[in-house]
């Protein structure tokens, strides 16, 4: 039905359909592709451009769709700068990180100029000091934190042997103050910010109750030492008069002269 002429042409078509098709070993059929198609993409679609740091030239192969701050990314290991601090000039003018090249006209062996963004350098380093210095004060806040835990259990024990009448240890309560004392002092030394400063002054405030506990118990302390040398004294005068009552001769007899004592004073008589 067909001519020679026409049946090659469905056999060449039919080839060119076979030869654009592949199998995978998974079994999926997939669209064969052409490398010298792709190879045309992708010379197009990257630029290798030369970037200049001080004395030094660096060849970067970049795409020409990415932006100046991926640029920046890749001179970060060949140059040792910070992203942050870099500052790239094309055309005698600085780039903003978020600007693409390809819409910068930026082409195959095109020239950069790398230069160091000091103000942004300093920033950087500013902020990262101050980051540090945050996280330094949050671990010291949660140490004294954890000491003032300690402390509070102690105070709180003193403060029940008190009110059961137990018997408290002066020695304990100094220690305790001292220890107090001291944990304020290391938190006067630290300093933040915002929500680090609240929980300063939360800890200061409970040192300082904490303290002036351990003060009320000193004092209890001291006004029943007295007390307890009166109760000694009515109690000495109360058997006292029990005994003179009950004629305890011990106590009362009047003393005597002992035989052993021998006059040796001799008186001169007159006529």
């Amino acid at each position: 039905m067909f001519s020679s002429s026409r049946k090659g042409d469905i056999r060449g078509h039919d080839n060119a359909k076979v030869a654009e098709w592949e199998l995978r070993p998974g079994g999926m059929v997939v669209q064969k592709r052409n490398s010298d198609v792709n190879q045309n993409f992708i010379s197009k679609s990257t630029v290798k451009v030369r970037v200049k740091y001080g004395s030094s030239y660096h060849q970067i192969q970049i795409s020409s769709h990415a932006s100046f701050g991926e640029l920046k990314k890749m001179l970060t290991e060949p140059t040792g700068l910070h992203v942050q601090d870099q500052k790239l000039i094309y055309k005698n003018k600085e780039k903003d990180s978020k600007s693409y090249l390809d819409v910068e006209r930026v082409k195959d062996g095109s020239k950069l100029v790398l230069l160091v963004d000091i103000e942004n350098r300093e920033r950087r380093i500013l902020e990262k000091l101050k980051i540090g210095k945050k996280e330094k004060t949050s671990k010291s806040l949660t140490e004294i934190k954890l000491e003032v835990d300690k402390l509070s259990k102690k105070v709180a024990a003193l403060e029940t042997d008190a009110s059961t009448g137990g018997i408290i240890a002066e020695l304990d309560v100094e220690n305790l103050t001292e220890n107090l004392m001291r944990t304020l002092i290391a938190l006067d030394e630290i300093y933040g910010e915002g929500e680090l400063k609240l929980g300063i002054r939360e800890q200061v405030r409970r040192v300082q109750k904490h303290i002036e506990t351990l003060d009320m118990l000193r004092m209890t302390m001291q006004n029943s030492i007295p007390l307890k040398k009166d109760e000694n004294k009515i109690k000495m005068h109360y058997c006292d008069d029990l005994e003179r009552r009950q004629g305890n001769p011990k106590k009362h007899q009047p003393k005597q002269h002992s035989d052993s004592v021998v006059v040796t004073t001799e008186w001169e008589t007159f006529d």
